[in-house]
């Protein structure tokens, strides 16, 4: 009998063993796991959770709560929690909602990787290479080159917003899962891309966001494809960089301008949409109107000036001034300077005005003749000294030019303008100004009276005069006559040819000659010594004799000679 009783008392405890670990082993299976239970109580810090065990669990109450707010929960709510562990050193059972809406998000993401669904998610937070994506619990690496379809600075915007992703790839043992917001964009877009151009036509007004902004223009996005926004289309009046008017994100309104199916290129136009002020131009700015207007820009050939939102004329560098005629036009006027121009010329169909600046100025040549009319004396500082003359700054910033023929009555210009030096002040007369062609001519010895008009007034063509001789030459003689400039050429120093020699002749002596020739505009007299002979031969012959009295003509030239010689002893006593 007591062996017996051993075994059965062996049995029953075989049999509570195999219980208890069938017990013990059914409730550790269920660490990991995820199951049903009921709230029972709310605490301060948790919640009481009955799982059907023998102990209940309890999680956490920020699990269920933000932080401030009140838990939503109430005794005998149904809900799902994670099981951590079976029982802590206390008996509890450690329990988690976070970890058992990971999992059902992960059993959700599991199938939409499988179908090749997207899923939302929201961008919460940077790492290295990209972000991180809270995917309803579950974490996700989106890449930095999967966030958009173009390179993104700053996802700050970003932040917090729900978006579609596309899930790349997912390791639920690593807990790895990467996500793509690219993709879904890349999808839309061209769902969105295919429906437009199919419906797209030149001349039709669409709504875009400035997308890029480049030096020529800006990209604008209509909705899944892009369109050119060139700088010129962006307004009427001049834009010199599309950021003046546009920035990366802006909404506007555009017009196509251009569309080309088979490349698929768009161009827009903003200007488009408002009226042309070019339109009835001419009759607003009519020719030879002074209008106000604002320098738009500034290059080498001129200057560009507005006359109203989308209106522009050019000034010509040749129209700035009167007289700064070799500067640059950013020295006469800046940019943004607001200035009066006359109109000069209107052509509406190639959209261009050509201004003046210098006519609504006075002219500084009309001002000068109205003021110093010819024959006025004047002063200035010699300016420059050229080859051809002197020129002399007068008042209004202009300059007169004394021609070297005009600085001296009896001496030349190269000899008399070394009389003159650069910075000097000198006096003249005013001898001509030709106001188109924005010339003064002045003279200086016109100050004095011409020395060759007071000589030559007695002086007449056949006169018989006394000269000195100045200058002997190779083709005749000079001569100088009561202070006048007299020539005899070589043909005309005597009768007979073989007296025809200059070198008879020396400096200083004096000679009998006939003025043949007055040249007041070159200040010579023509004289013959041959031409006097001649005369006196002629009246010897008439005096002294005839074909009849049978005398020789040297006779008679004889005869004549001796009643002259005694004559000029007579007046001599």
């Amino acid at each position: 009998m007591a062996e017996a009783a051993t075994m059965t008392a062996d049995e029953g405890f075989e049999d509570f063993e195999a219980l208890l670990n069938e017990t013990l082993g059914e409730n550790a299976s269920l660490e990991g796991t995820v199951i049903k239970g009921t709230v029972i109580a709310v605490r301060n810090d948790h919640i009481v959770v009955d799982v059907g065990l023998k102990s209940e669990g309890r999680v956490p109450l920020k699990e269920f709560t933000k932080a401030g707010e009140d838990p939503e929960l109430k005794p005998g709510d149904p809900i799902d929690v994670y099981v951590e562990r079976y029982e802590d050193r206390d008996g509890n059972i450690i329990l988690s909602r976070d970890k058992a809406r990971r999992e059902e998000a992960w059993n959700e993401l599991e199938k939409a990787y499988n179908d090749s669904q997207r899923v939302k998610g929201q961008i919460f937070g940077r790492v290295k290479g990209g972000f991180t994506v809270d995917l309803s619990g579950a974490m996700a690496f989106l890449p930095g080159s999967q966030v958009d379809i173009r390179p993104v600075r700053d996802v700050t915007p970003l932040m917090g917003q729900p978006f579609e992703f596309q899930i790349l790839k997912m390791d639920r043992a690593r807990g790895n899962i990467v996500v793509s917001r690219r993709s879904v964009l890349e999808e839309t877009r061209a769902e969105e891309r295919s429906k437009l151009l199919e419906r797209l036509k030149e001349g039709e007004i669409l709504d875009g966001v400035v997308k890029n902004i480049t030096d020529y223009g800006a990209f604008v996005d209509l909705g899944g494809v892009d369109g050119l926004l060139h700088v010129t289309d962006i307004s009427w009046k001049r834009i010199n960089h599309p950021t003046e008017a546009l920035s990366i994100g802006q909404t506007v309104r555009v017009q196509v301008i251009r569309f080309n199916p088979d490349t698929q290129r768009i161009s827009l136009g903003m200007k488009q949409l408002e009226a042309d002020p070019w339109e009835g131009v001419a009759a607003k700015y009519p020719v030879g109107t002074v209008f106000a207007g604002r320098v738009t820009n500034i290059t080498d050939y001129g200057a560009f000036v507005e006359l109203e939102a989308g209106v522009e004329g050019l000034v010509h560098v040749s129209e700035m001034s009167w007289t700064k005629k070799n500067v640059h036009p950013g020295k006469i006027v800046s940019t943004s300077q607001e200035v009066n121009v006359m109109i000069l010329d209107v052509d509406p169909d190639k959209r261009r005005i050509s201004l003046g600046l210098k006519q609504t100025l006075g002219n500084p040549w009309s001002d000068f003749l109205e003021k110093f009319p010819v024959g006025t004396e004047v002063e200035g500082e010699i300016k420059n000294i050229t080859e051809f003359g002197l020129f002399i700054g007068l008042s209004g910033e202009i300059d007169g030019m004394v021609h070297l023929s005009d600085l001296d009555w009896s001496r030349s210009g190269d000899e008399a303008v070394k009389d003159y030096a650069k910075g000097d002040v000198v006096k003249a007369k005013v001898l001509d100004v030709d106001v188109d062609k924005e010339r003064i001519s002045l003279g200086i010895k016109q100050l004095g009276d011409d020395p060759y008009s007071a000589a030559t007034a007695d002086l007449r063509k056949g006169q018989i005069v006394t000269g000195v001789v100045t200058q002997v030459q190779d083709n005749g003689i000079e001569v100088e006559v009561d202070g006048a400039i007299g020539f005899i050429r070589k043909g005309d120093l005597a009768r007979e040819r073989s007296d025809q020699r200059p070198e008879r002749f020396a400096v200083g002596e004096k000679v009998d000659a006939k003025i043949t020739n007055i040249d007041k505009a070159n200040r010579r007299i023509g004289l013959s010594i041959k031409a006097r002979e001649m005369d006196e031969e002629k009246q010897a012959m008439a005096d002294y004799g005839s074909t009849d009295s049978g005398a020789s003509l040297g006779d008679i030239l004889g005869a004549a000679l001796k009643q002259a010689q005694q004559e000029k002893k007579g007046d001599d006593e």
